[in-house]
């Protein structure tokens, strides 16, 4: 097998750590002696052991003199857990295969330093374009400044996301909505505009999925007015209300953050809080401005067999064809009775 099989088994073990190990990357490790694997571990939760460490106790005094394979450059300070370069050399590995170097400034370089320092045979940038797409939050958090955003986006296939009375219930099937939970446990916070808690009155909490946490529930408003009773303010989940005017109603246990109304600097103030990715759930202004202006990665759009007709797409005003906003296609699958495409941001 070539350092690219062992790599790709790496990112399948890193892959069962998502939505458990924020703000840390997903970061797998796979340990080979002889062409034998001898050593798997990846990293499961936040605080918990670093996947090469995992890897090193599982592959035992076979470690020694092995190649480990591991996904994200190994850390070289003092964190929650000891440096994953310490353990690397004490276990005697000979030579280290890295997909991408960490972006976190903390870490860049200096671990693929300590390494080679002391002998190590370390080999860069196998496989890096997957690995830095399986934790694309983690390298748009250190390298741009700023959370990683998605856009969750229901249509008809005539481009509806409510009927004429701007009712939105329910567009897409249960399945998509199953799907719709999963999305929310992997980010660290759920974002609508006034207008959707007013319309639909959400909970945004995950649900009929497992989680260990629940995400922060953040809304925008501009004039303040938003029922006291919403549902998004009550739950066993956490919610910061974003409001250009003093809102009418300061509910219990919401923490309540004037603001310029300027999506750029709500996502200023999530970042303060270590927030490192938002899901974008509505309504319509909100998905208007990410879409025309901006910041947005990845856009999540489900598309239900239905027709509607009416005026409610999902910008609210029109771009001639020479204008039009352009998406790549990552993926496309079938969801109970609809479409997901995945659509990535250009450059």
């Amino acid at each position: 097998m070539r350092d690219e099989d062992f790599m790709r088994m790496a990112l399948e073990l890193a892959e069962l750590g998502r939505g458990f190990v924020s703000p840390n990357p997903m970061v797998g490790a796979v340990i080979v002696k002889g062409k034998r694997v001898v050593g798997v571990g990846y990293h499961r939760r936040y605080g918990e052991e670093h996947a090469e460490v995992r890897a090193i106790r599982d592959a035992g005094d076979s470690a020694r003199g092995a190649t480990m394979y591991v996904t994200l450059e190994p850390h070289n300070f003092h964190g929650h857990q000891p440096p994953c370069t310490e353990a690397i050399l004490e276990a005697g590995i000979a030579r280290v295969v890295v997909g991408a170097l960490d972006p976190n400034p903390k870490v860049r370089g200096g671990g693929v330093r300590r390494l080679r320092e002391a002998g190590v045979e370390v080999v860069v940038g196998v496989l890096e374009e997957e690995v830095r797409r399986q934790n694309e939050i983690f390298f748009t958090f250190h390298e741009r400044g700023r959370p990683f955003v998605a856009l969750k986006l229901a249509l008809t296939a005539d481009g509806r996301i409510a009927d004429r009375w701007g009712r939105s219930r329910w567009i897409t099937s249960e399945a998509a909505r199953e799907r719709v939970h999963l999305m929310r446990s992997y980010h660290d916070a759920i974002l609508v505009g006034a207008g959707t808690v007013r319309a639909d009155d959400p909970l945004l909490t995950v649900r009929h999925v497992f989680t260990e946490r629940q995400p922060l529930r953040v809304v925008l408003s501009r004039s303040g007015k938003l029922p006291c009773d919403a549902r998004v303010f009550g739950g066993d989940a956490p919610t910061l209300l974003l409001s250009v005017r003093e809102p009418e109603c300061r509910p219990e246990g919401v923490e309540i953050i004037p603001f310029s109304g300027a999506f750029a600097e709500a996502l200023e103030i999530l970042r303060e809080r270590g927030i490192t990715s938002v899901l974008v759930e509505g309504g319509r202004e909100v998905a208007t401005t990410l879409l025309t202006e901006g910041p947005l990665d990845r856009i999540h759009l489900f598309i239900a067999p239905k027709f509607l007709g009416g005026d409610f797409g999902p910008l609210a005003k029109a771009l001639p064809v020479g204008e039009a906003l352009k998406f790549s296609v990552e993926s496309a699958e079938v969801v109970g009775e609809d479409v997901l495409m995945e659509l990535v941001a250009d450059g």
